[in-house]
C-alpha cells in the first residue's frame, strides 16, 4: 500500500511540473489547427522524403515545447498530412531544443554547450527523420487524404475556395475560439488515455530510481554517458529544467559531453511520450526515434568532451538563480484542468476496454488506427 502510494505520489508530482506545459501545448495545436493552412502542412511536411524532414526539424528547434507539450502540436501536423518521418524530426527537435531553453543555457552554462543543444536536437531529428522516411517512403495518396475543409465551421472544401476570398469568412476571434473547441475536445481527447498510462509508468520508475543514482559515478566518457541515458529516457523533465541540473552535475564533476547527453534525452524521452508515440507513430518508428536520440547524445557527448580537451577549456557553469519557476497555485490549476478536461476521454477508453470486438479502430491517438506503421 505504500509503495502505491508513493507511485501516485510522484505520478501527482510529474502532472503538477507537466500540466502547465500540456496546456501550452494543446493550445499551440488547437492554434496550429486554424491558422496553419492543412494544404501548406501537406506540401511542405507531407511531401518530400528528406526536404519534409528537413523543414519539420528546423520549424521545431525554436518552439518552446517540452516532450509533453510537443504531443499535441505533432497530433496536429500528423492530422494535417506531416508524413511519419517529419512527424519524428519534429518530436525530437522540438523538446530538445526551444528559445527559452537556449536563454537558460546561455544563463547558466557556456556559449559552447548553449551552441551545442539546438545543433545536436536539429542533427538527430534530421536524422532520425530521414531514416524513418527511407524505410518508409511517403506516400502522396496520404497527403492529398489530408482535411482541406475551413476548420473553423466547414463552410468551404479548401479545393474551390480561393484563399483570398476565405480570410474574410471568419473573424479572428471566431478562428481563436474553433482552435480552443479543437484543442480541449477532440485533440486531448485522443491523447488523454496514452497519457496517464505513461505518467503511470513514470511514477513508478520516479519512486524506484533514487534521486542521488543521478549524480553518481558520472565522472566522463562512455559509460557515464551510457548510464546517463539509462536514467534519461524513462524520466520526464523540461528542456528548460534541466538545464541548472546540468550545471550542478558539471560543477560536482560531471564532464560536459555527459551533462548534454541529459539535456538532450531527459526532455525528449519519458514514459508518457513513448507510451503516446506509439500510438501517434507506431511501434517501429518510435523505435527509430529511441535509437536515433540515444546514439546521437552518446556521439554529441563525445565529440563536446573532445571539443573542450583539445581547447584546453575546463567546463565551468556559473550557477546562479534557475530561470521563474512557475508558482505552485498555477501548476495545481492547471493540473485540476487536466483532469477535469480527462474525465471524458477517460471514461470512453475504459469503455472501450469492455466493449471491444464493436468493430471499431480508434486506437487512442486520434489516428484511427492507421496513421501509425507497422
Amino acid at each position: 500500500m505504500h509503495l502505491l502510494y508513493e507511485i501516485l505520489a510522484e505520478s501527482w508530482e510529474l502532472l503538477l511540473d507537466a500540466a502547465p506545459y500540456i496546456l501550452f501545448g494543446i493550445l499551440v495545436g488547437g492554434l496550429l489547427k486554424v491558422f496553419l493552412s492543412p494544404a501548406y502542412v501537406a506540401r511542405h511536411l507531407g511531401q518530400g522524403r528528406y526536404s519534409s524532414v528537413f523543414k519539420a526539424a528546423l520549424f521545431g528547434v525554436p518552439l518552446p515545447l517540452c516532450s509533453c507539450g510537443v504531443l499535441p502540436a505533432a497530433a496536429t501536423l500528423k492530422k494535417q498530412g506531416a508524413n511519419n518521418g517529419a512527424t519524428t524530426a519534429f518530436l525530437i527537435s522540438t523538446p530538445e531544443s526551444g528559445i527559452d531553453s537556449i536563454s537558460v543555457s546561455y544563463a547558466l552554462l557556456d556559449p559552447i554547450m548553449t551552441a551545442a543543444r539546438p545543433v545536436a536536437a536539429f542533427v538527430s531529428a534530421l536524422i532520425a527523420g530521414s531514416i524513418e522516411n527511407t524505410f518508409n517512403p511517403p506516400r502522396p495518396q496520404l497527403a492529398m487524404a489530408a482535411d482541406l475543409s475551413c476548420a473553423v465551421d466547414g463552410c468551404c472544401s479548401g479545393v474551390d475556395c480561393p484563399p483570398a476570398e476565405h480570410a474574410n469568412h471568419h473573424t479572428l476571434l471566431e478562428k481563436i475560439r474553433a482552435g480552443m473547441r479543437y484543442a480541449f475536445g477532440e485533440l486531448w481527447g485522443d491523447l488523454a488515455g496514452w497519457f496517464f498510462i505513461g505518467l503511470l509508468l513514470a511514477g513508478l520508475i520516479s519512486a524506484l530510481v533514487p534521486d542521488d543514482l543521478i549524480t553518481a559515478y558520472l565522472g566522463g566518457g562512455l559509460a557515464a554517458m551510457l548510464l546517463m541515458l539509462a536514467f534519461g529516457i524513462p524520466l520526464y523533465i523540461c528542456a528548460t529544467a534541466s538545464t541548472p541540473i546540468a550545471a550542478a552535475m558539471i560543477l560536482k564533476g560531471v564532464s560536459p559531453g555527459a551533462a548534454l547527453v541529459f539535456m538532450l534525452v531527459g526532455p525528449a524521452t519519458n514514459m508518457a511520450t513513448i507510451s503516446v508515440l506509439v500510438g501517434l507513430l507506431g511501434r517501429r518508428a518510435t523505435g527509430v526515434y529511441l535509437a536515433c536520440i540515444a546514439i546521437t547524445a552518446v556521439l554529441f557527448g563525445l565529440a563536446l568532451d573532445a571539443i573542450y580537451a583539445t581547447l584546453g577549456i575546463s567546463a565551468k557553469a556559473m550557477v546562479g538563480q534557475a530561470g521563474e519557476l512557475l508558482p505552485y497555485p498555477v501548476q495545481l490549476a492547471a493540473a485540476l484542468l487536466i483532469l477535469a478536461l480527462s474525465i471524458k476521454p477517460m471514461y470512453r477508453m475504459i469503455q472501450g476496454w469492455f466493449t471491444k470486438g464493436a468493430g471499431g479502430s480508434d486506437s487512442g491517438c486520434g489516428c484511427d488506427g492507421g496513421c501509425g506503421s507497422k
